[in-house]
């Protein structure tokens, strides 16, 4: 296999969100666990679901090969671009969704390995075919985008409790900004490929504009609850309520300028805010 075979593999598992992926599923796991008390046991749930996560978007691309071909961002990608047939796409994502869903139920336990699949089956087969049909296919995309860290907490404890669904509904709340930032650059893209995104439904934006003003506005309450509820102290409470207070101040600024630059700039708040999380975690609780 050549070099740029390999990068087109590479690119059918959309590394940044892959990369996002793997910071919430940690992020569940230091909180559940208080810290890492088994390296092993973190290091398989790491693996098992980035290699889930990395065959969902692979089916991704499979099933939106026609839409992607219609688009300026996408028309490039190894699917549409024909040097990746459907059929290996396919097969590429069913094994890598599948490999990691068995590792996981066979080296951390059946509970994560059920959230993963679950993950991995609305990602593909429930989102993905929604974005044609309605602009509601954001909000029910961030289902499957909040449960990375619950499984990353279910790894750490076996359970789902309070701290896991404390961090499904803060990754719920942040993924709207984030995708509606995207939403508005690449409206035209959008409607292109026959999208049915917000942005696109209705042009004026002024629907969107709320949906961000709301949903980073109610982050910063419910981003604190970590520490409100024992799972976190000082330093996670201040650090996150400023990181909330940076997204949110980067939507207010979108939606006053409703600009592409602005929308750019609130994008680079969401991906700094998520790793930035986890720092805290870790300066909080430690390894």
């Amino acid at each position: 296999m050549n070099i740029s075979l390999l990068k087109d593999y590479l690119s059918l598992t959309k590394p940044r969100i892959l990369f996002m992926v793997l910071i919430t599923t940690a992020m569940g796991f230091f909180l559940g666990g208080i810290g890492i008390y088994s390296i092993p046991l973190f290091l398989y749930t790491l693996l098992g679901t980035g290699l889930a996560s990395a065959g969902s978007s692979a089916l991704n691309q499979q099933l939106e090969k026609e839409a992607d071909r219609l688009m300026d961002r996408t028309l490039e990608r190894p699917v549409p671009a024909g040097r990746i047939s459907e059929k290996h796409a396919f097969i590429f994502g069913i094994s890598f969704t599948l490999i990691g869903v068995t590792l996981l139920l066979i080296k951390v336990n059946f509970l994560t390995a059920l959230l993963v699949l679950l993950t991995s089956v609305l990602y593909a087969y429930v989102y993905t075919p929604l974005k044609k049909l309605t602009w509601l296919n954001t909000l029910i995309g961030a289902i499957p985008g909040a449960l990375p860290p619950v499984a990353g907490w279910t790894a750490a404890t076996g359970q789902v409790d309070t701290g896991a669904w404390i961090l499904f509904w803060i990754l719920f709340l942040w993924q709207h900004p984030h995708f509606y930032a995207i939403a508005w650059i690449y409206k035209d893209d959008y409607a292109k490929g026959g999208f049915k995104m917000l942005p696109v439904v209705e042009p004026d934006g002024k629907r969107m504009f709320r949906q961000i003003i709301w949903h980073s506005f109610i982050l910063i309450p419910v981003s604190l609850l970590p520490a409100l509820f024992g799972h976190s102290g000082l330093i996670y409470f201040i650090g996150t309520l400023c990181l909330g207070l940076f997204y949110f101040s980067a939507s207010i600024l979108f939606v006053r300028t409703r600009t592409v630059e602005s929308a750019r700039n609130l994008l680079k708040a969401s991906v700094i805010y998520l790793p930035l999380l986890l720092i805290l975690i870790i300066a909080d609780i430690g390894f």
